[in-house]
């Protein structure tokens, strides 16, 4: 247990590092492919981070031998959406808060275009209705529709690359780390050093998650609990740390480009991967979920069409994640 214990907290320390270098150096590939802010945050860095959550899915659900281990997959891909809408918000909200002083802000409102953040919310919640219907009712093309929530998906990037940002790029970027002595940095180190960090997230995210598990089953918790309640935290933990770095650079605006580029993969990606290789229907719990991370949706929804929106009122939506937990725990132990 002990080794467990630091390898989890060594391995957590690695993502947040890797991910220092991997948001420098997506920043700076945006660049040098002449794309908005919005854009690099919501394709290249949720694209990136969201690999270690994907592949989570595809070996549950693909490449799985028993039902149990699909249905593992499919907790995988209803947990993502839930850690994304709930703690990854409420973690900018939080790092807003803490970081007002020190970025020389008056007040702790979200620097962004709200507007285009309110239809990000929206374009999600429409997909992830249409997902959780999915899960509660039974026929026999339901695997095709697989094929639905890959085009949504390439609509949605192709959306992203042609729309211009309604707000100024005007953010200065920090030297490239692997170039730190140059004004502009070579393409092909942008790359090499995108893909080094984006590499070594991978691999301490598998560590990470290995860890979640070994400890799930030093505390007796049953594998669906910990497929839909640890594991997602522990793949979610890449978009998490690169929006709290984002923030506390100033850049809200890319954190959470990150996390709707990354809500709009897990809504589609993993559910066509769960559609084409399980039954994709829900029990109790994973409705559960559904209903949580709607709710939480919503309220997004909500908040960011009001607009001039307060990061303060970004940290309630993180709650929604402890009365899941409660729910989830008491379900699976009173059973």
């Amino acid at each position: 247990m002990l080794i467990t214990t630091l390898l989890f907290l060594l391995s957590a320390g690695v993502i947040y590092l890797a991910c220092e270098y991997f948001v420098n150096g997506i920043e700076w590939l945006g660049q040098k492919l002449n794309l908005s802010a919005t854009a690099t945050g919501t394709v290249l860095a949720a694209f990136g981070t969201a690999l270690p959550e994907s592949a989570v899915t595809f070996v549950a659900v693909i490449l799985g031998r028993t039902p149990e281990v699909r249905d593992i997959g499919v907790g995988a891909a209803m947990g993502g959406p839930l850690v994304l809408a709930t703690i990854a918000y409420a973690v900018v909200g939080v790092a807003l808060w803490i970081n007002c002083r020190r970025l020389g802000r008056n007040d702790t409102r979200v620097r962004a275009g709200e507007t285009r953040l309110a239809r990000d919310q929206a374009w999600f919640l429409s997909i992830f209705v249409v997902k959780c219907t999915l899960g509660l009712i039974a026929f026999a093309f339901k695997p095709w529709l697989g094929v639905l929530f890959l085009a949504a998906y390439a609509l949605y990037v192709w959306r992203e690359l042609n729309h211009n940002d309604e707000t100024s790029n005007d953010e200065a970027l920090e030297p490239l780390k692997f170039q730190p002595r140059s004004e502009v940095p070579t393409l092909t180190m942008v790359v090499i050093q995108t893909v080094f960090a984006l590499v070594v997230i991978a691999v301490a995210s598998h560590v990470f998650v290995s860890q979640i598990e070994s400890i799930g089953v030093a505390m007796h918790l049953p594998p669906h609990l910990v497929a839909l309640l640890l594991s997602p935290v522990a793949t979610e933990l890449p978009e998490t740390m690169n929006a709290l770095i984002w923030v506390r650079q100033g850049k809200e605006r890319l954190a959470l480009a990150n996390i709707s580029g990354a809500m709009m993969i897990q809504a589609t990606v993993p559910s066509a991967l769960g559609l084409f290789a399980t039954p994709w229907m829900f029990d109790k719990p994973l409705i559960a979920s559904g209903i949580v991370t709607t709710l939480a949706i919503v309220y997004l929804c909500w908040l960011f069409h009001r607009g001039r929106v307060d990061g303060r009122w970004l940290v309630p939506v993180g709650l929604l994640y402890g009365v899941f937990a409660l729910y989830v725990g008491w379900h699976f132990f009173s059973a």
